[in-house]
């Protein structure tokens, strides 16, 4: 299995995940242009996947999903609550999932996990093929046992670090929307990522990929800090970024 970010940002969040002939795409906040010529990048075509999965309805994530879904004829998964809030999904090949239920996609098994967010009934992903797992961490403002539980044995883990706690309160964000952010449901602060990669198990990773780093309210120089001490126990780390050019991972049987 192997997996790569096409963006990760409040700008547009995209992920592809490779097992076989299996080919998905997690989330697409980009435009059809956009989508395509990142898909580029890494060899890729839109006409290529089998499916693209759906966390949640913010427009980071979903802005371009039926756009490119009715272009290419793709099979898109989302929960029932993710789907009640989209106006208009006709010409498009919905699959509901549930937010509690594995499912299988070509040679990839999937489990949604329920996270909290401000969301209608947002999700993200463990996936399994190839006799190894990644985990798909974003858009939670706090860490459950429950996300514990589901993403603590991964190879392979993409994980937000969304926003550094004093930057965001010295910041020139609306009062309202610091607290979104920074709530239990809105996006884990450097210090909550770091927490949870002590609360999982990190001898079988092979890759971690931090992502969904604010720009206005966060610093790659603040989340290297906040990782130290950690870095013993990690492997090579990658960085996510809105525009960097997208690396695979690829992820070995131990």
């Amino acid at each position: 299995m192997r997996f790569t970010s096409l963006g990760s940002g409040s700008k547009g969040n995209a992920t592809v995940v490779n097992c076989g002939d299996t080919l998905i795409l997690i989330d697409c906040g980009f435009s059809i242009r956009e989508t395509e010529k990142r898909l580029a990048r890494v060899g890729l075509g839109a006409d290529d996947l089998a499916a693209i999965l759906v966390t949640h309805e913010h427009a980071d994530h979903i802005r371009g999903v039926l756009p490119l879904a009715r272009k290419h004829q793709l099979t898109v998964m989302m929960t029932t609550g993710t789907c009640k809030t989209l106006k208009d999904y006709s010409g498009v090949n919905f699959e509901p999932i549930s937010s509690d239920s594995a499912f299988r996609v070509g040679g990839l098994d999937v489990m949604p996990v329920s996270v909290p967010h401000d969301a209608r009934e947002p999700v993200q992903y463990v996936l399994r093929g190839a006799g190894v797992t990644l985990g798909v961490l974003t858009d939670l403002g706090s860490i459950t046992p429950h996300v514990v539980n589901n993403f603590s044995c991964c190879d392979g883990l993409l994980l937000e670090a969304n926003h550094d706690i004093d930057m965001l309160a010295n910041g020139s964000y609306p009062q309202a929307l610091k607290n979104r952010v920074g709530g239990d449901w809105g996006h884990l602060n450097n210090h909550q990522t770091r927490d949870l990669l002590h609360q999982v198990q990190l001898s079988q990773l092979q890759h971690l990929v931090l992502g969904h780093i604010s720009q206005q309210n966060n610093s790659l120089g603040q989340v290297k800090e906040a990782m130290a001490g950690l870095d013993q126990m990690l492997p090579p780390t990658h960085y996510a970024s809105q525009e960097q050019d997208a690396i695979w991972h690829q992820l070995q049987v131990g």
